[in-house]
């Protein structure tokens, strides 16, 4: 079971977010069209550790990253939280294909959006046919981006099944496909609810909950990369499923 913090060091750490949030509103409003994509990167991944650091979430990373922004790289991951995007971004910056609904979000959504993610409505098969001829077209013009292939969150104590649709834009594109397996626990090892934003809990309650947690640790645990050219988009999904699921210690069909 964590151990939560006092209502004074909560309110304190909101403070501190909200002074990040605000700083980087601006940086991406003033400073960031100036800039080239390695550059952006360099920012992001700072920013991204900053943040990590004010939630006291310290990052352990298993395997071989990399780099901060490789290109013609489709990271793909299991998805827990929202905080997945900044642990992922603390290590391997990578533009995000997203939910649509992300896009509406206050702050945050600006936040997104400005950071090149690609926006998807998987509820309707033309966009997702869009959006994978966009993720086709960045991977082959040398960008990272990364997808969540079960589409939705878990509260990560398994796995959902994976789409294959957005596999395909790496193999046309002849991209590396890179499965990263994101776990949250205590400082102890043991399993941490806190970071997950599954089911009905709304971003405030998992806010909440995230600054209301003393300490945890997020890990990142990156399996071999596999080249995408020669296999189907079906085989990719399952090949970085089942490297996934054995990182986080689950059985291939679970």
């Amino acid at each position: 079971m964590h151990q939560t913090t006092s209502l004074l060091v909560r309110l304190l750490r909101i403070a501190r977010l909200a002074a990040h949030v605000f700083r980087g509103v601006i940086t991406i409003a003033t400073l960031y069209p100036r800039l080239s994509q390695p550059e952006k990167a360099v920012i992001t991944q700072r920013w991204s550790q900053q943040l990590l650091h004010i939630l006291a979430i310290k990052v352990k990373v298993t395997g071989q990253a990399p780099g901060v922004y490789p290109p013609h790289t489709l990271v793909v991951a299991n998805h827990v939280s929202w905080l997945d995007i900044f642990a992922l971004n603390s290590v391997t910056v990578s533009r995000f294909v997203a939910k649509k609904e992300l896009r509406d979000w206050p702050l945050a959504g600006f936040l997104i959006k400005s950071a090149g993610t690609l926006f998807i409505d998987r509820s309707k098969r033309r966009d997702t046919s869009q959006v994978n001829k966009q993720l086709a077209a960045a991977l082959h013009n040398g960008d990272c981006m990364a997808v969540f292939p079960e589409a939705t969150t878990s509260d990560g104590t398994g796995l959902l099944p994976f789409k294959s649709s957005l596999f395909e834009a790496a193999r046309l594109a002849g991209a590396t496909v890179q499965p990263v397996a994101i776990r949250y626990v205590s400082p102890g090892g043991h399993y941490c609810a806190s970071a997950a934003y599954a089911g009905d809990t709304s971003f405030g309650q998992s806010l909440w909950a995230v600054l209301s947690t003393r300490a945890m640790v997020v890990e990142l645990s990156f399996t071999a990369a596999m080249p995408a050219a020669d296999a189907s988009r079906f085989a990719l999904s399952e090949s970085s499923r089942s490297a996934i699921a054995a990182a986080l210690d689950l059985p291939a069909d679970a």
